[in-house]
């Protein structure tokens, strides 16, 4: 062990004082897990991106790489076969904001939802005791790398290797369920798996990566909740095997037509919860991307792409108002213009606005704090 890493109890305290003054953390006990787990040690591993795509491993064994450790950074931990990231380890400021918003107390019995590197488990086997940590992850391997590492630091949570969505049954119910991955849907096994009265924290991905943080809590057969404040966001849920297949597409129509538009080109960016609202007037599967610049590799264009061969691409380039060019069946843009023109209605209510409530019929029904009578139900 180097010295850089002997000295990690003085970076750990300086990440907790650091999140303590940033207003992220406020409970004393999680304070106190943040100095005493060595993230480090659950965290060895890191990638970082280069303007072509590629990805490369980050030393993290240096001083600068201790730094990055224990800093509020997103580390990307696992890369597959495409080149896509897989597993992260989550920023720690979220990290803590999600924790404390659980209102978790000693002996709590909680379920993860996404093991990744551990590191979140040995908070959670810090504050509430290791017997009372359950943490399941799709990926076989990152749960046996997790265990050897909480195992070596003296945690003995239980995990295992399982499909997210279908929980851990056997050894609930729990009082929290916590997902550290995005799900379309809240799975009824999490419901059925939660002690009553108790809370469920996990990011809603509503259509084109809409959606936020939503906060439940089990009144009977149901739950209810709302959106968080802030917004954040997690990779979706994998699954060990693909029950559904993806719309079949056809061909993209090539014949265009252009129009100006004084809606934001980017709603998932600036303002998400027009997203949510424009994603169930959109036909299914619809995706987004950029057009880049061969040369520099910026955005020059933000667009959608529908599975009937409808398309639009918006110019994202300073000229006013921005031009849309589109082709193909379903006119894309109109279904975010609509949003746009139904959120301004609304008083552009923000995300702590939006109440949900899951159904065990699978219904989920979206609704706004002083706007009775309106509702959005999930597709």
């Amino acid at each position: 062990m180097t010295t850089t890493n002997t000295d990690w109890t003085a970076h750990a305290k300086r990440l907790a004082d650091q999140l303590a003054e940033s207003g992220d953390l406020t409970d004393p006990a999680w304070r106190a897990a943040i100095s005493a787990v060595p993230r480090h040690l659950l965290v060895p591993r890191a990638y970082t991106q280069a303007h072509d795509g590629s990805w490369s491993e980050i030393d993290l064994s240096t001083p600068e790489g201790m730094q990055r450790v224990y800093s509020t950074t997103t580390l990307v931990t696992a890369i597959d076969g495409r080149g896509h990231p897989v597993s992260s380890s989550t920023k720690p400021d979220l990290m803590v904001r999600m924790l404390e918003l659980l209102c978790f107390h000693y002996g709590d019995r909680v379920l993860e939802i996404g093991t990744g590197t551990g590191y979140n488990a040995g908070l959670l086997s810090q504050r509430l005791g290791e017997d009372n940590v359950f943490s399941i992850d799709v990926d076989p391997e990152l749960v046996t790398l997790a265990r050897q590492r909480l195992g070596g630091l003296g945690f003995l949570p239980r995990l295992a290797a399982r499909d997210g969505v279908g929980g851990w049954p056997e050894h609930g119910p729990y009082d929290k369920i916590i997902a550290t991955c995005s799900v379309p849907r809240i799975p009824q096994a999490w419901a059925d798996q939660l002690a009553p009265d108790g809370r469920l924290l996990a990011d809603l991905k509503i259509g084109l990566d809409a959606g936020n943080l939503v906060l439940l809590t089990k009144h009977g057969n149901r739950l209810k909740g709302s959106f968080t404040a802030r917004w954040a966001s997690f990779m979706p849920a994998r699954h060990a095997r693909d029950d559904g297949q993806a719309p079949a597409r056809v061909e993209r129509a090539e014949q265009e037509r252009k129009f100006a538009t004084t809606a934001p080109p980017e709603p998932w960016n600036t303002h998400r919860e027009v997203w949510m609202l424009a994603s169930p007037l959109l036909p299914p599967g619809t995706t987004y991307g950029y057009r880049l610049d061969p040369g520099t590799r910026t955005p020059t264009a933000a667009t959608l792409t529908a599975s009937d061969g409808s398309w639009c691409a918006v110019d994202l380039s300073k000229k006013r108002p921005r031009v849309v060019t589109e082709g193909g069946p379903t006119p894309l843009w109109e279904s975010v213009e609509r949003a746009y023109e139904q959120w301004y209605g609304l008083g552009e209510p923000p995300w702590a606005k939006f109440h949900l409530e899951v159904r065990p019929n699978g219904d989920h029904e979206i609704t706004i704090a002083d706007r009775p009578g309106w509702r959005l139900f999930l597709p």
